[in-house]
């Protein structure tokens, strides 16, 4: 079980530090983990010391803080030397995300340590193969439901990722129309349809088109190294848009024409 006491100067706020602690969370998919990772200033982050992927479908704060409190346990250390939380903030699963971001935004405020979000097309964008990356555009998918993609283009360059466009939700026909042949497609958004993808056009390797809680890590550690800080009061997910139920609670209550006076 994770005990988290009063707040307290972690790692995080120890400037000097040569090593950072690294807590990631990935809440956004159907296959949420945590990972544990440890880091060196000036240098990429490829020490993975512990993780843990949660129960199918279950991205619960009930099984989430559990999740913590083992693989904290399991690299033998304490919530108190966590510098930093990095999250994925979305696009993705409404619930997911809202109960990672308030888990991520708890644990760094009651121990003192720095939180950041990470975007979830971009973490994926990332996992993309030593082998796959090239100049070519990366075109990053997920199913958004109605037909529709959560959808994002990055390219590798000298050996960074870099962003092309904003994420944005795009109908599925129409992001079919548009891809070229020798991009490259990845993202759980493709799984159903690779039959439908255009000739030329490469996939990414199944095991990974889905968000994992290291690389989670690894993306905001090089966010965190460039210099980039978030507000851990105005850190929250992104949607891109409302959920069904908000949906349908403004078209309950949204006004309606008055016909009574017309002719």
């Amino acid at each position: 079980m994770l005990v988290v006491g009063a707040r307290a100067g972690g790692q995080g706020n120890c400037r000097e530090c040569n090593a950072l602690l690294i807590l990631g969370l990935e809440t956004s998919s159907q296959a949420g983990s945590v990972a544990l990772l440890g880091c060196n200033l000036g240098a990429e982050c490829d020490n993975v010391l512990s993780q843990y992927v949660l129960p199918g479908g279950s991205r619960s704060a009930q099984t989430l803080i559990p999740a913590i409190g083992d693989v904290l346990a399991e690299a033998g250390k304490r919530p108190a030397d966590v510098g930093l939380v990095a999250v994925t903030v979305g696009p993705g699963s409404f619930t997911g995300l809202r109960v990672g971001v308030t888990v991520a935004k708890t644990f760094a405020y009651s121990i003192g340590c720095e939180c950041l979000g990470v975007d979830t097309l971009e973490v994926v964008a990332a996992q993309v193969p030593l082998n796959d990356q090239s100049s070519r555009d990366v075109h990053v998918v997920l199913d958004a439901q109605r037909k529709e993609l959560f959808q994002a283009r990055f390219c590798w360059a000298g050996g960074e990722l870099k962003r092309l466009d904003i994420d944005r939700i795009v109908p599925v026909d129409t992001w079919l129309a548009q891809l070229q042949p020798g991009c490259l497609v990845t993202g759980s958004g493709i799984n159903r349809l690779i039959d439908r993808l255009p000739t030329g056009v490469v996939a990414v390797d199944p095991a990974c088109r889905t968000p994992h809680s290291a690389t989670v890590g690894r993306v905001a550690w090089r966010h965190y190294q460039a210099g980039r800080r978030d507000d851990l009061w105005k850190l929250a997910p992104k949607y891109l848009r409302p959920s069904a139920a908000e949906e349908k609670h403004r078209s309950a209550h949204a006004p309606r024409e008055d016909h009574s006076q017309l002719p």
